[in-house]
């Protein structure tokens, strides 16, 4: 098992390894009081993880309670928050209970959010089950829903007290749910680490709590010299402008991993055609993606994508913050207007 400490606001634990599961009781109770716990899940992962995640906290002493929703981003929405929020009223919960996010970032999101708003912020933890959630959206305390003009537009920064990520529930992931996961781990590596980047491209599957671990370690770094996402924390957003869209443009029925794929393909390709870029980033970038089973491109246009990166989070007035690799494991933030925004869309197109 491995522990990586976070040093935000709010300091906490990160446990990587197998079996955590049935240990999350006791760990819990080392980070906070015991009382009343809501497991918050989707009809998916609950059935599978659920009651053994339950059972565990019971042990410790915690009274629990769990809210279940319907899976999929289609879910991630305003309404369920509401339905989420007045469940912990209705069981008279307060700000001395835990909310405990039991799935993938979806889940997450949503129940992260919910426990930001609730009485003005309690406590919760973080259990991922996908690898796309253990290396990216359970750590860093970005909490969000959706709203119908784009990804993530209502949110909080609300950071966990405590992020569980047990190995071993990986096992039941789809191959397509693990080249999710991949696609951020590439992302990873574009960004900052050339090693990381080969190794996932390579990956095995016996080296994937290092692997995690790295992701983690990467993610806490950035995150506390920039945990509200002023400045730095911007680089973990490559290929999301894109992808973002894309996923928008297909009806969310593209999935995160995918959209970030292919977005990140087109971004260095339009980079490297307007020679923002090192000569052969790209194909560097598609080879990976090809060898994990993910995207290069998409078959929307380049005005559609455009447009829909004007409800991106990171628009600045008629700029867009573009996340740019200059060659793997370098990348810089780079302020560009919406126009410009299209053409390199195009050219990579």
């Amino acid at each position: 098992m491995k522990k990586i400490t976070v040093n935000t606001s709010r300091v906490y634990e990160v446990f990587i390894g197998g079996r955590l599961l049935s240990h999350a009781g006791e760990l819990l109770a080392a980070a906070v009081p015991v009382q009343k716990a809501l497991v918050v899940s989707d009809d998916i992962v609950y059935p599978l993880y659920g009651k053994k995640l339950e059972s565990s906290l019971s042990a410790a002493g915690f009274s629990c309670r769990n809210f279940v929703f319907p899976n999929g981003e289609a879910h991630k929405r305003l309404s369920v928050i509401e339905e989420i929020l007045e469940y912990l009223a209705k069981e008279h919960f307060c700000r001395s209970d835990v909310v405990v996010a039991l799935g993938g970032g979806v889940c997450g999101d949503m129940a992260g959010f919910a426990a930001a708003i609730f009485c003005r912020g309690i406590r919760y933890i973080q259990v991922p089950t996908t690898l796309l959630a253990a290396v990216d959206s359970s750590v860093g305390g970005k909490t969000a829903v959706d709203l119908s003009c784009g990804k993530n537009l209502c949110g909080a920064f609300h950071q966990p007290a405590l992020v569980l990520c047990d190995t071993d529930t990986l096992s039941t992931l789809a191959p397509q749910n693990t080249a999710d996961g991949l696609a951020e781990m590439l992302k990873y590596g574009v960004i900052c680490d050339a090693d990381l980047f080969e190794k996932v491209k390579n990956y095995k599957n016996e080296d994937m709590e290092a692997l995690i671990a790295r992701c983690v370690e990467i993610k806490r770094d950035v995150v506390a010299e920039d945990e509200f996402d002023r400045g730095t924390r911007q680089l973990l957003n490559l290929g999301h402008t894109v992808g973002h869209a894309i996923e928008a443009a297909s009806g969310f029925k593209i999935t995160h991993g995918q959209g970030v794929a292919a977005g990140m393909a087109i971004v260095a390709r339009g980079a490297e055609a307007l020679g923002l870029c090192t000569p052969g980033t790209a194909k560097q970038i598609e080879d990976a993606l090809d060898a994990c089973g993910l995207p290069q491109n998409c078959d929307f246009d380049a005005d559609t994508l455009a447009t829909l990166t004007l409800s991106d989070k990171k628009a600045d007035g008629d700029f867009i913050h573009l996340i740019i690799p200059r060659r793997i494991g370098k990348c810089e933030i780079v302020r560009t207007k919406q126009d410009d925004v299209r053409r390199l869309i195009a050219r990579g197109l």
